[in-house]
């Protein structure tokens, strides 16, 4: 944790007032304050929290006090729900009975989206339209990635981009996974009903346009969506970000409604925009500093 951190909670720590118990038994109001700020540095620093040990030798937990739970309880609660969400998906991945292969894939965004699937489903001129509009919100993208390096010179999101979908093609190509059930309905006594009610709603109009697959993992849509938002947030387009934040997840229930995507394309679809776009900004560190080096070394 940086120093400024430091300074505001050992700031906050002196600010507080000894309490009527402590002045009763004669603690000096000033040796209260430095002994509270002295714990919760130790806290943050590592001292108390495994960060370097306790400094006495001992393991660190033994040294941890009530008082260290309560404050990290209170400061670092984002880390205890997902302590207590651990406990509870072990719970349930050994409880949980696995979907059997001759069950279609159970994903709750389909579930959550299924008013939405009947609704395209039994209008087809407006499955086009949202396409349309999804494949012009695609298009938004790639421009917009494309004027950060090309006008800009600024090649930080074209570099994610270029990580994401090389991946993404490496992790679709080797995981396959099958589309909704509608492939099998479709060859049964009753394809066009099993079709309209489960099945993926493809439209010419999708991006990539034609009606081709793109149904790999994870989504490039979400993915570059995302890469183009970071990119506005770090040049303070806040207003842009938003507008693009917005519409990916319109986006991301229209991939659902129509099962071209499953939950999890879209979840991981997110992770990997902030992913390779991090990796990206890695990437130009290190070219970044060799280039200084070199420079260095011929001025030397």
């Amino acid at each position: 944790m940086n120093g400024a951190t430091l300074t505001q909670c050992s700031s906050a720590v002196l600010h507080r007032r000894p309490s009527n118990k402590l002045a009763a038994n004669g603690v000096n109001g000033d040796s209260y304050y430095r002994a509270a700020a002295k714990g919760a540095v130790e806290i943050i620093g590592g001292k108390k929290m495994g960060n370097g040990g306790s400094g006495n030798g001992r393991a660190s937990f033994l040294s941890w006090t009530l008082q260290d739970a309560v404050y990290v309880a209170r400061h670092h609660w984002i880390p205890c729900v997902f302590a207590m969400g651990l406990l509870f998906f072990m719970g349930v991945e050994y409880t949980l009975r696995m979907v059997p292969d001759s069950s279609p894939p159970f994903d709750l965004g389909f579930i959550a989206t299924r008013p939405l699937h009947r609704l395209l489903s039994s209008s087809p001129q407006l499955n086009t339209l949202f396409a349309a509009l999804n494949t012009a919100f695609v298009g938004m993208q790639t421009a917009y990635i494309l004027w950060t390096w090309l006008i800009e010179g600024r090649p930080r999101a074209t570099i994610s981009a270029l990580f994401m979908f090389t991946f993404r093609g490496i992790l679709g190509y080797s995981t396959q996974l099958p589309l909704p059930q509608c492939i099998i309905a479709l060859l049964t006594i009753q394809p066009l009903v099993a079709h309209r009610s489960q099945g993926f709603l493809g439209s010419g109009m999708d991006f990539p346009v034609g009606n081709v697959s793109f149904f790999l993992f994870y989504s490039g849509h979400v993915a570059g969506s995302v890469i183009a938002s970071l990119d506005m947030r770090r040049m303070h387009r806040w207003e842009m970000a938003w507008l693009f934040d917005v519409l990916n997840v319109l986006q991301a229930v229209r991939l659902l409604g129509t099962r071209g995507h499953y939950t999890i394309d879209l979840a991981v679809g997110v992770g990997a925009g902030i992913l390779f776009d991090s990796l990206a900004g890695k990437y130009e560190q290190s070219k970044s500093k060799m280039g200084s080096a070199a420079k260095e070394s011929l001025l030397s």
